[in-house]
């Protein structure tokens, strides 16, 4: 979309929404008398607090530079949801509001279904501060780790990689997995810079890992998990899984990762075996 196309868009865009909010839910009182719907130009602009020339610039599709400022009171006035308002920032300034997303805790039980489906591949959902919210089976047993009965707060992938004994011995190399995790954990907060949420596990983790505390400082970042991950089994040995993560559309703050087993090792057939409980039995 050229410069051009995307004032034009913009300027649809203000002129729908503002014709979509009442005098009265924007606080003024009621007309009987209009010739358009909605919000006149300059009531939005009076209420917004800002130029009514230059307010009616944006609508007609001129060049006109937007403060975060501005774009905040339009939203605001215009009563945009969510997806409206990055809608409006992506066409007004090409970029997305820099404070976060709302931290998802939980999610819906279709994407709990669509990790269940994935059979004998670990596949996880979390949100930025890696608390991890689902999982299927797989990744339980893989892991050695009932995940449902660990308290909430305990069920975090960060804090269980750096406080954990038993991921110092599943890790094949533990320090290169450590630092990769900690590297997309900081790209994934940095719209939570100075948030309880991030700095309250940063803290934490400061204290109880002096590993967590050298790396930390380095500001090292990394935006997608692709390295292969290789994990010493108890029951089997070696296995090699590759992740791949995909975002939630719906959530967009929820990251799902899905471990597909790589051949090296017979990771496949371990993965299979690992799901029979009877033969897990006989091993043990």
């Amino acid at each position: 979309m050229n410069d051009q196309e995307r004032r034009k868009e913009l300027a649809h865009f203000l002129r729908t929404r503002r014709e979509r909010i009442s005098p009265e839910a924007a606080g003024l009182p009621g007309r009987s008398r209009r010739r358009t719907p909605g919000l006149r130009r300059e009531e939005l602009a009076a209420i917004a607090g800002i130029g009514l020339t230059w307010y009616t610039g944006l609508e007609q599709g001129r060049a006109i530079t937007v403060s975060t400022q501005v774009l905040e009171s339009l939203a605001r006035v215009l009563h945009l949801n969510d997806v409206e308002r990055n809608h409006l920032f992506l066409l007004a300034r090409q970029e997305l509001p820099t404070e976060p997303y709302p931290c998802t805790t939980a999610v819906s039980p279709m994407l709990q279904h669509i990790l269940d489906s994935m059979g004998t591949s670990p596949a996880y959902i979390a949100n930025p501060r890696f608390d991890l919210l689902a999982w299927n089976q797989a990744m339980a047993r893989v892991y050695q780790t009932n995940f449902g009965a660990l308290p909430v707060r305990e069920r975090n992938i960060l804090r269980l990689t750096f406080t954990s004994p038993s991921r110092h011995i599943l890790l094949a190399d533990w320090e290169q997995a450590a630092q990769h995790l900690l590297a997309l954990f900081r790209s994934s907060t940095e719209r939570y810079v100075g948030e309880p949420l991030r700095e309250e596990l940063v803290a934490e983790l400061e204290q109880a890992s002096p590993q967590f505390r050298a790396w930390w400082s380095q500001h090292a970042l990394q935006v997608t998990h692709t390295e292969k991950k290789e994990l010493n089994h108890p029951l089997f040995g070696r296995l090699v899984l590759q992740p791949t993560t995909f975002q939630v559309t719906d959530a967009p703050d929820l990251r799902m990762v899905i471990y597909t087993p790589l051949p090296e090792a017979d990771t496949p057939q371990k993965l299979a075996l690992l799901g029979d409980s009877q033969v897990v039995q006989a091993i043990r």
